[in-house]
């Protein structure tokens, strides 16, 4: 069957292909990545001719073959009929619907007639779908997306300097120790099977660490959690590193931690962020531990949603019942592990994460760091942004360009009371030239930059040495009335008629196809004899989308004259 569908996507590639340079200007609004499924298993199960279809076999495929294949049955619903109804409507327009085929007529009749049963179906399958993570994902104590709301209605989080966090990472124990660890391992130690140190190596790793020996009346290597939970971190950390032959082998700049440079701190420090796992509590039975999986992680997620600290025995309270909720055994491994919160707490002091005061446990501004990282990571919307001091223009910038304008002008006026204009004003511009490529960057520093006046005729008359900020900074100046300023160019304003719509593009293309029909193609025409010159980092990414998406041909032909006259040039 495999090579079958192989040979059959083969066939189909070419005229698919076609097709979709052909729904681009004749059915924008369908989705052609849609009909591949159903033009294959129509190839496969109903014709060996690609161009014969049938009104019985549309049906069949639709109803019986598509619901059994079909990967995205929420975009099936949306879209998978308009994109049949467009791919039968491209054969028949281009002479490919085959002698011995129903009529297009016929054929839309039929999908007329089966849309609300496909949908039917296609609701079916995502609730089946729906149902079936619920079952597999019931989730633990750290799952963070039952708090989604919650975190998406918290007020801005402000995040530290990078300097202020390195300074903290530095001094994290948990990470000293790991070091330690690794070095006492050396360049080469082998290792067990069973147990990775013989007892007597165990004993010589806690004094390495600074460990208590403990009491046992077994194996020496099964009553130390916490040793091997620190042997763990140092791998996490890239201290350590599996070898060949059961070795393992501490990495050639370990000894260096804590490191000279800021970034390499932090970048190390967040390689064992995950190590926050390993302070969840370990019961004898294995049952009872799963039943408080993730209790270091809700620990995490509660102190943030608390506004970064929680009286300890409403913490303690609340994910008791929670592990109760989430699993029958909740309660009993709650009473089993006497005090659960103990070991998360020792963990996350540790890392640095968090700190006890009298009753009351608080996130540090590294534990806020990291537990916005692990939402994050989680791919939950949380409202966190560098500290007004510390953010750079750059990052000022790129933030901006998320964020509603009267939010985005409010951190301008914030960031800006911090400095004098003409510094502001150079800085920002600094930042704008980084990429030439950026263009909304570009536009956020000079409409920013622009109102500040007498006081940026310095940062522009710098900026006239950079050809992706030159046209800004002669526009401004000429504004500015300022001697001797050069006069904007015919170029100068055709880079920013092309960083306007490298924006527009960014938009989606309905917004980028407005903009062209807000300017009417008779202008867009005479752009485009003369645009095409100008070396701007998009102009053949834009002349090729006009070339595709312009309703009026005849700028998608002068479009595409000028997109090879630009590759030529």
């Amino acid at each position: 069957m495999t090579d079958r569908i192989e040979v059959a996507a083969t066939e189909l590639r070419p005229l698919l292909e076609e097709f979709i340079m052909w729904a681009r200007v004749n059915a924008p609004g369908s989705d052609p990545e849609l009909v591949g499924p159903a033009a294959l298993w129509h190839r496969l199960a109903f014709s060996q001719d690609l161009g014969t279809w049938k009104r019985a076999d549309l049906r069949n495929l639709l109803l019986d073959r598509m619901p059994k294949v079909l990967e995205d049955p929420d975009a099936a619903a949306d879209g998978m009929l308009p994109a049949v109804d467009a791919y039968l409507t491209f054969l028949s327009q281009t002479g490919r619907l085959a002698e011995g085929s129903d009529s297009l007529a016929d054929l839309q009749a039929e999908l007329d007639d089966v849309e609300d049963e496909f949908v039917d179906l296609m609701e079916d399958l995502l609730e089946d779908a729906e149902g079936d993570d619920d079952e597999e994902e019931a989730g633990d104590l750290g799952d963070f997306e039952p708090f989604a709301d919650e975190l998406a209605e918290l007020d801005t989080i402000r995040l530290r300097p990078d300097s202020e966090l390195a300074a903290a990472a530095r001094a994290v124990p948990l990470v000293a120790k790991a070091r330690d660890l690794a070095l006492w391992v050396g360049s080469g130690r082998r290792v067990g099977e069973d147990t990775l140190l013989t007892d007597e190596e165990v004993e010589e790793a806690l004094t390495a660490v600074g460990l208590p020996r403990p009491q046992a009346d077994g194996p020496l290597a099964e009553a130390v959690p916490q040793l091997w939970n620190i042997w763990n971190l140092a791998v996490d950390l890239e201290f350590l590193e599996p070898g060949d032959a059961n070795t393992v082998a501490v990495q050639d700049d370990t000894s260096e931690w804590p490191f000279d440079d800021d970034e390499d701190v932090l970048d190390a420090w967040m390689l064992g962020l995950h190590s926050v796992d390993y302070g969840d509590p370990e019961l004898a039975d294995d049952d009872l531990t799963m039943a408080l999986a993730g209790l270091t992680r809700g620990v995490l997620v509660r102190l943030l949603l608390g506004g970064g600290s929680r009286d300890l025995e409403e913490l303690g309270q609340e994910l008791a019942e929670a592990a109760a909720d989430l699993d029958e055994l909740g309660s009993d491994a709650w009473e089993a592990a006497g005090d659960p919160l103990a070991p998360a707490i020792d963990w996350l002091t540790g890392y640095g994460m968090v700190a006890v005061e009298g009753k009351t446990l608080s996130l540090t501004p590294l534990g806020t760091e990291g537990v916005v990282h692990l939402v994050d990571d989680a791919d939950i919307e949380v409202d966190a942004r560098p500290a007004i001091e510390s953010m750079s223009a750059h990052e000022l910038l790129a933030l901006s360009a998320e964020l509603p304008e009267d939010e985005a002008d409010a951190e301008f006026a914030a960031w800006m009371r911090l400095r004098e204009p003409e510094k502001a004003a150079e800085e920002l511009l600094e930042a704008a030239g980084e990429d030439e490529s950026d263009a909304l960057i570009r536009v956020q520093a000079a409409s920013v930059v622009g109102t500040l006046g007498q006081a940026a005729i310095p940062a522009w008359q710098a900026a006239l040495k950079q050809p992706s900020l030159r046209p800004y900074a002669a526009t401004h100046l000429s504004q500015l009335e300022v001697e001797g300023a050069p006069e904007p160019t015919q170029d100068d304003t055709h880079w920013l008629i092309l960083d306007m719509w490298t924006i527009s593009a960014g938009l989606g293309r309905s917004e980028f196809v407005s903009s062209l029909q807000d300017i009417g193609p008779d202008m867009v025409n005479s752009l485009l004899e003369v645009i095409w010159k100008i070396p701007h980092a998009h102009v053949e990414e834009l002349l090729d989308l006009i070339s595709q998406v312009h309703p009026d041909k005849q700028v998608g032909k002068a479009a595409r004259r000028a997109l090879f006259k630009a590759r030529s040039a």
